[in-house]
This record gives structure tokens, C-alpha cells and sequence, in this order.
């Protein structure tokens, strides 16, 4: 179809009623919301730690709970219901026998993946113990690599 210039003629003649103005509203609504709700987002990942390859790059029980486990198990260890079902790691009584979370850990259960096959021996002792010495727990025997090792 050819251009004609007289086709710009169009945009001059045309009004603006509620009805049109409605939709361009809620245009501009949209936009800004989402330019603000992306500026919150981007603001809450800024101390996010990304691992580069296969394994994960924390060292301490606290960071890798933090950037692995919290957004399941929640900040406090207090688990959630929703997409899925995951379980308060806050005062759990599984928790006393250390083996129980290093295998958890390292295999996985039901729908936990098993995110020790990405973490050395020493950073599955060190996640397990800070879980097991925080969110209420107070099982004090330390997990060492050397186990971890033995359970893989």
C-alpha cells in the first residue's frame, strides 16, 4: 500500500474521548508500574551471590543457606505451602541425627533437589551445621567433610 501524505491529515482530526483516554490510562499505568515493581526487584537481588558452573561458590553454612535454601525454607527456617510443600527447618526434631540432613542434602527427597551434587564436602558440612545450630535447633555436633564424604 503507497503512502500518501494527506494520511497524516487523519491524526489531526481525531479526538479524545473518555472512551479512548480510558485505554491510554491504563497504558501508562501499566508502564510505570512495571518500571517500578522491576526497580524493587532489581533493588532486593543486589546482594544476591551467582555462582558461575556447576557448583556453588559460597564457603560459609550461613551464605550458602542464604543463596540455596532460604527461598524455599524461608529466611527464619520456618518452611511455606504453596507450589509446593516445604518443610520448617526451624526446631525439627530431624534434625538431631546428623546424617539425616547430609543425606538430605546430598540426595534430595521428594521435591528437593539434591543441591549437594553442586557443593563440595566441606560446604555440605557447613550448611547442615548452621542449620542444625540455627532457627531454634541446637544440635551443637558438628558434621565434618569427612563424613559427608563417607555418605556420598
Amino acid at each position: 500500500m503507497p503512502f500518501h501524505p494527506s494520511s497524516l491529515n487523519y491524526a489531526r482530526h481525531v479526538t479524545m474521548t473518555p472512551q479512548t483516554k480510558r485505554p491510554l490510562g491504563l497504558l501508562a499505568a501499566t508502564v510505570a508500574f512495571t518500571a517500578f515493581a522491576a526497580s524493587g526487584a532489581f533493588a532486593d537481588s543486589a546482594g544476591a551471590t551467582f555462582s558461575e558452573g556447576n557448583k556453588f561458590t559460597e564457603e560459609t553454612g550461613e551464605a550458602l543457606y542464604a543463596n540455596v535454601c532460604q527461598a524455599c525454607h524461608m529466611d527464619q527456617g520456618q518452611g511455606a505451602v504453596g507450589a509446593g510443600h516445604y518443610p520448617a527447618l526451624a526446631k525439627n526434631e530431624n534434625l538431631e541425627s546428623s546424617g539425616y540432613p547430609v543425606y538430605i542434602v546430598l540426595h534430595g527427597q521428594k521435591g528437593m533437589p539434591a543441591v549437594g551434587q553442586m557443593m563440595s564436602d566441606e560446604q555440605v558440612a557447613a550448611v547442615v551445621n548452621y542449620v542444625r545450630t540455627h532457627f531454634g535447633n541446637n544440635y551443637t555436633d558438628k558434621v565434618t567433610a569427612e563424613e559427608v564424604a563417607e555418605t556420598r
